[in-house]
């Protein structure tokens, strides 16, 4: 009998393995890649630096998942207030900016406290786009400021060119009271991020949730899938293999899941070339000192700092790095769509470097250990303002050759790992449902 097939070995897939395990229905996971993960994968290099497929921790508040990736690593976990800080020019601020403006030069904070207040008049329903929101949010010039600089060099697009619909909480709104606390007092704000507490594995990266995946399902690494056939219901591998299927559950991108299936309209196929996504290269540096940074992640807003975001892993787990050494993870984004990654990655290990230095962050005396560069593609969705057509255009066609989807790149949206986990549950639900 042919197997409920997953396609991907991710959280997404995990999710949807786990579920289909807990049922005893037959299921078979196939991922292009010789490891399993997907971007939940971990890299340990034998100096013993570890680095992430990307900055990854678990917020979840969910118990039930909590205890789920507990068990997963026998409840060895590092259990971490985060603490998060930003750059501008010089300054250091607490997180989130908006409520911790103290210390910035008076002009500018005069400036964004009126615009703030001449805001607040702003007829909401009159939000198109990213920029709107961010301009009726916080007025113009911590807008154009802060957040709209950030969001170029990290969506790739511009603010006007994105839709509203990723923000959840990651966008804090301060009230009135909140806003004039934080730019006249020195004490500052810092609960309410929507992540205050993250749980991390002790050892072997953060793949080490996923460590025993391999025990509960059937994984068959480097199958590269070249066709789907929604009418015989059955699945082409490189190398010529043939899979027959119940089911499918799919947790790949979007894009190149549609051009895989046979028969797929020209309608569908040119709306998954119209969904964008951002391509990260992120060089990751291994540095003979551990006080590189009091902060976990640190956003950088200025325009000519060629990265915008940095991440520090060895303050998730102290395995993650030899004794006495530190690491820095620097995310740097591109896209096929607006920004187009033009150069080597290895590129770009010499400009971050400089750019760390500019900020501070690296010192003259600071020796590396390690530095690498590595490209991740289908970094993030980008909600830019084709997105919620195209998705609808690719979902409805899936839906009807009964192709399941999970996930971050298979919704394609911003799920965290806790949504994209109980994503694959859901996508397995459903196909047990069908099966009854």
């Amino acid at each position: 009998m042919p197997a409920i097939a997953i396609l991907g070995t991710g959280m997404a897939a995990f999710g949807a393995a786990s579920r289909l395990a807990e049922a005893d229905a037959p299921f078979v996971c196939y991922d292009k890649n010789v490891y399993h993960g997907g971007h939940t994968a971990t890299f340990v290099d034998p100096s013993g630096f570890v680095f992430d497929d990307g900055p990854h921790i678990s917020f979840t508040k969910d118990a039930r998942l909590q205890r789920f990736l507990a068990a997963q690593v026998d409840d060895q976990y590092e259990s971490v207030k985060v603490r998060i800080n930003n750059y501008w020019h010089g300054h250091w601020i607490t997180h989130p900016a908006q409520v911790n403006l103290y210390g910035l030069p008076t002009d500018l904070v005069v400036r964004v406290l009126r615009d703030f207040v001449e805001a607040r008049d702003r007829d909401e329903h009159d939000v198109k786009h990213y920029a709107d929101w961010l301009e009726t949010a916080y007025g113009t010039t911590f807008a154009e400021t802060f957040p709209m600089v950030y969001g170029r060099k990290y969506h790739t697009t511009s603010a006007d060119n994105m839709s509203t619909e990723w923000l959840g909480p990651r966008m804090y709104r301060p009230s009135l009271e909140e806003l004039f606390r934080g730019a006249l007092a020195p004490t500052p704000t810092t609960d309410v991020h929507y992540v205050t507490h993250f749980r991390y594995p002790t050892r072997g990266g953060f793949a080490s949730y996923l460590r025993r995946f391999p025990e509960m399902a059937d994984l068959r690494l480097g199958h590269d899938l070249v066709g789907l056939d929604p009418v015989r219901r059955e699945l082409r591998f490189a190398g010529g293999a043939v899979q027959p299927y119940e089911q499918v559950i799919s947790s790949i991108p979007l894009p190149e899941l549609v051009a895989r299936v046979d028969g797929a309209p020209d309608e569908v196929v040119e709306a998954a070339r119209r969904l964008a996504f951002t391509t990260a290269v992120m060089v990751n540096l291994g540095v003979d000192r551990e006080d590189l940074s009091e902060a976990h992640i640190t956003y950088i807003y200025d325009e000519d700092i060629i990265f915008p975001r940095l991440n520090f892993p060895h303050m998730l787990s102290p395995h993650n790095v030899p004794p006495g050494s530190g690491s820095i993870q620097v995310e740097l984004y591109f896209s096929d769509k607006y920004r187009p990654l033009d150069r080597p990655a290895e590129a770009l290990i010499d400009p971050v470097v400089a750019d760390l230095h500019k900020v501070g962050v690296l010192q003259e005396r600071d020796r590396l250990l390690f530095a690498e560069a590595r490209v991740v593609r289908y970094a993030n969705v980008i909600y830019d303002l084709e997105r919620a057509d195209a998705v609808r255009v690719v979902h409805r066609f899936l839906d009807e050759v009964g192709v399941h989807y999970c996930g971050r790149y298979g919704n394609w949206n911003h799920e965290w790992t806790d949504e994209a986990f109980a994503s694959g549950e859901q996508a397995a639900s459903a196909v047990l449902d069908e099966r009854r």
